[in-house]
């Protein structure tokens, strides 16, 4: 590949900011339609990444969630001190705990993603065919490009 290659056309950054636009404001709107808002968004998804990740030491979270283990310390014991995630000694390792959430946690996190799925069924129902057959393929485009 050269050099001219690589550089992004005038249709590449229109499309990029567009996207960028649209994705922001589509999460801005989502972010609106959460059930518990005493929890930051940084609180949410630790959480999340728990849930789906199952059990996992702290050092671990903090690097699902790309942010520093100081600061993964403070998230947790906050987290833990409303009792949406518990510890537990680790199996082999004595001076390492284990993170899970725990049942208040789960039942938070389905409550969320009920609303917010339901906002936006609500949203898609309003949409002709052929727009929703768009947004199924887009799902899959923008889940590759948020995985790079």
């Amino acid at each position: 590949m050269t050099y001219a290659q690589d550089m992004p056309t005038a249709a590449d950054t229109a499309l990029a900011s567009a996207l960028r636009l649209s994705v922001l404001r589509l999460a801005r709107r989502l972010r609106a339609e959460r059930s518990d808002t005493s929890l930051t968004l940084s609180q949410l998804s630790a959480l999340a990444s728990l849930e789906r990740h199952g059990a996992l030491t702290p050092g671990e979270l903090a690097a699902h969630e790309r942010v520093q283990p100081p600061s993964m310390t403070r998230l947790v014991a906050s987290l833990e001190q409303v009792g949406l995630v518990a510890r537990t000694a680790h199996a082999t390792d004595r001076r390492q705990v284990v993170l899970q959430v725990t049942a208040a946690g789960s039942d938070l996190l389905s409550e969320d993603r009920r609303r917010r799925d339901a906002w936006l069924s609500r949203q898609l129902r309003e949409l002709d065919p052929a727009d929703r057959a768009v947004l199924r393929q887009a799902a899959a485009v923008l889940d590759r490009l948020a995985g790079a």
